[in-house]
């Protein structure tokens, strides 16, 4: 069971996002619906730490293990879903994961809650200003990694 839950006031998740570089590049996420990148990653299951949940989301939508190195980000967000204008109130860790050749051969198993195809991008991080993407701290914050996690919180 997926920790998320509506309210009369909108959505609140509770989720994880895996942060995989390679070679300068963000892996990122986007579908054709949507005009923003996002991070692989998905929402916490019931009475699932976060770790597994990211090693999980990852197998889940890449189709292969990769280990997580450390924890990067606490992000608190509050916001309205571009596409279905859905409030939100989330709860999001971030995990820098480890490197793996298993990167070379990514084939795309995503696809949204609502059936679409999703396709797998990878985006230098000197472009990240150039693009949409979502958390937006992320196209500051990962031209240089924190040491130790931060906590962020958005509106």
């Amino acid at each position: 069971m997926d920790l998320t839950f509506h309210t009369e006031k909108g959505r609140f998740n509770y989720r994880v996002g895996a942060i995989i570089l390679k070679d300068d590049q963000l892996l990122a996420v986007k579908n054709e619906r949507s005009s923003y990148y996002y991070t692989v990653g998905g929402r916490v299951h019931f009475d699932e730490n976060c770790e597994d949940a990211v090693k999980r989301e990852v197998y889940e939508e890449l189709g292969i293990h990769l280990e997580v190195d450390r924890p990067l980000f606490f992000h608190e967000n509050f916001f309205t879903e571009t596409d279905s204008q859905e409030n939100f109130h989330e709860i999001a860790v971030y995990y820098l994961m480890k490197n793996s050749d298993e990167l070379n051969n990514l084939e795309c198993h995503l696809f949204t809650e609502n059936g679409m195809q999703e396709e797998l991008h990878w985006i230098f991080l000197d472009q990240l200003q150039d693009i949409i993407l979502y958390p937006q701290f992320l196209k500051t914050k990962l031209l240089s990694l924190p040491d130790s996690p931060l906590f962020l919180s958005e509106r």
